[in-house]
């Protein structure tokens, strides 16, 4: 992450906030005078992205892709939809698989068939689905045609949100001409000239909740940060609690052994990427981590936290 070279006038930050992509949306704009600007710029591309990639919308170009599958036909996707497939194959890739696009079946199986505020709280035992596996997924990105086999239906919510960030963020402050901060259900994506000492931001499990108690706060400048955890968008089927990240290769909410994760990186997707790929992995994340070079804090469900690739500590110390 570097430094900027101009700054905007010193004066709070704009803050505004709205309900989109099923989380709330918050908008930091450095100079509040072009907030309007930047707002006007987010509030498109939230609605671009949800008409592209929503697979709770029956109209989506997402959910017409995925109702096509397994009749051999490709179907011609539009540029915003092309760029979440290329991510979120990407992810894939990068994460030997940690990180599935193709769980779409696995989440519906679960309760998560709706968006979240309507999923039942309780329900019976589910039959797992293991996820197809992102290699049977045919893409042909210079022709943008997307061809599902029979049984497949694509999930971008491990992606599409992050890009969401990432692709507003840049937006939003080449209009404005100065810095923004895009946060989307705690991924966070950063563009153009920050307020002085940068953007400060408080950690939590759960990015919409009151802070029982000041916790730690980093301060990003440009680039992404991105949460993920297991503590919010939980339910129960079974008896069992259940949560929205899923372990692709069982087709069940993967075990908890991070509460959270956070990590930083050049854009939100890979920060996102790697911190839903740190709760699939478990006990493997914390070595996975340190290969990609990404600073992460990841913290156990009693609150141990560990810290990789020169994350700053918490203030205070606190647990280890």
């Amino acid at each position: 992450m570097t430094a900027p070279v101009t700054r905007p006038p010193s004066r709070d930050p704009a803050r505004t906030s709205m309900r989109a992509l099923g989380t709330t949306a918050v908008l930091l704009t450095a100079d509040p005078a072009r907030e309007g600007r930047a707002l006007d710029v987010l509030r498109a591309e939230l609605d671009a992205v949800d008409a592209a990639c929503s697979r709770f919308r029956g109209d989506s170009e997402l959910s017409r892709a995925n109702a096509a599958a397994g009749t051999g036909r490709p179907v011609p996707v539009g540029p915003l939809l092309a760029e979440a497939v290329d991510a979120a194959l990407r992810a894939a890739e990068l994460t030997g698989g940690a990180v599935d696009p193709t769980v779409g079946p696995a989440l519906v199986a679960l309760g998560y068939d709706r968006t979240f505020r309507e999923v039942p709280p309780t329900g019976p035992e589910p039959v797992l689905r293991p996820a197809r596996g992102w290699r049977a997924v045919g893409w042909d990105p210079a022709l943008r045609l997307l061809r599902l086999p029979a049984g497949t239906a694509l999930d971008l919510g491990a992606t599409a949100k992050a890009l969401a960030a990432d692709r507003a963020a840049r937006r939003a402050a080449r209009a404005a001409g100065c810095g923004v901060l895009v946060n989307l259900g705690g991924d966070l994506a950063a563009a153009g000239p920050p307020p002085d000492g940068g953007w400060r931001i408080a950690l939590a499990d759960d990015h919409a909740a009151p802070l029982p108690r000041p916790g730690p706060v980093v301060t990003v400048r440009d680039g992404g940060l991105a949460s993920s955890g297991t503590a919010v968008r939980t339910w129960r089927r079974g008896g069992r609690l259940r949560h929205h990240i899923v372990d692709p290769a069982t087709g069940d909410s993967a075990p908890e052994v991070w509460r959270t994760v956070n990590v930083a990186a050049a854009t939100c997707v890979d920060a996102n990427t790697a911190g839903t790929a740190a709760v699939v992995l478990g006990e493997r994340a914390p070595g996975w981590l340190r290969r990609t070079g990404l600073p992460a804090r990841l913290v156990r469900p009693d609150g141990r936290v560990l810290r990789v690739n020169g994350w700053p500590a918490d203030p205070g110390g606190g647990p280890r």
